[in-house]
């Protein structure tokens, strides 16, 4: 009996030392881990729908072909379909109702609510550019015009952005004989920021269509 009462009163003294040996934490010794009383925090933990919807792998379009319509298309109207500009100018790569007549396109209501059929005529107006060009591109293509190499890519934006016609002027004539649109934006610029993609798949067509 004496050595239960002996062994009892040694594990209470064991007890009261270890546990003198913690005290609890106090706020102010934890700071940035409390929150004050005039601070309010509001979390958002999104659902498994909207985790699927922001958790997107964007490609990586480079000089593709991809890449190039994607540049022409923010250069002209930030991506927008139903963007029409204060010329009149339409669409996601800023067509005008003279160039759409030409690929076919006379419904130009229908054309700027109908993402594909925008997406067919950038492909069919730089199949007509191409045959325009024909020549110019196997003649300047690598050679060096106002401090800009000369490439097909940059030939057909160009001629996006002021005509096939004036893009062979500019070329014939070194480039002294420059042109810009109403905005102040130069054929130069377009040859430049244009460059070196791949329109290799786009082919030169006089007569291209789009099938509406």
């Amino acid at each position: 009996m004496r050595k239960d009462i002996i062994y009892f009163g040694i594990a209470i003294a064991l007890i009261a030392v270890l546990s003198s040996g913690f005290s609890a934490f106090k706020d102010e010794s934890v700071d940035g881990f409390h929150i004050d009383e005039t601070e309010f925090y509001d979390y958002h933990v999104p659902s498994k729908d909207e985790s699927k919807k922001f958790n997107v792998a964007i490609p990586f379009t480079g000089k593709t072909f991809v890449g190039f319509k994607q540049a022409l298309a923010a250069k002209e109207s930030a991506g927008l379909y139903d963007l029409v500009n204060a010329y009149g100018y339409m669409g996601k790569y800023q067509f005008g109702r003279s160039a759409l007549r030409t690929i076919g396109i006379y419904d130009f209501n229908n054309f700027l609510k109908n993402p594909v059929l925008q997406e067919k005529a950038i492909h069919a107006l730089l199949s007509i550019n191409k045959w325009e060009l024909r020549r110019e591109i196997k003649k300047y293509s690598g050679r060096v015009i106002n401090g800009i190499e000369i490439t097909e890519s940059g030939l057909l934006a160009a001629a996006h952005l002021a005509g096939a016609s004036s893009v062979k002027t500019y070329l014939r004539s070194n480039g002294k004989n420059g042109f810009k649109d109403g905005f102040g934006t130069s054929l130069r610029s377009y040859i430049k920021r244009f460059n070196g993609y791949d329109t290799s798949n786009i082919k030169a067509n006089k007569f291209a269509k789009v099938s509406v």
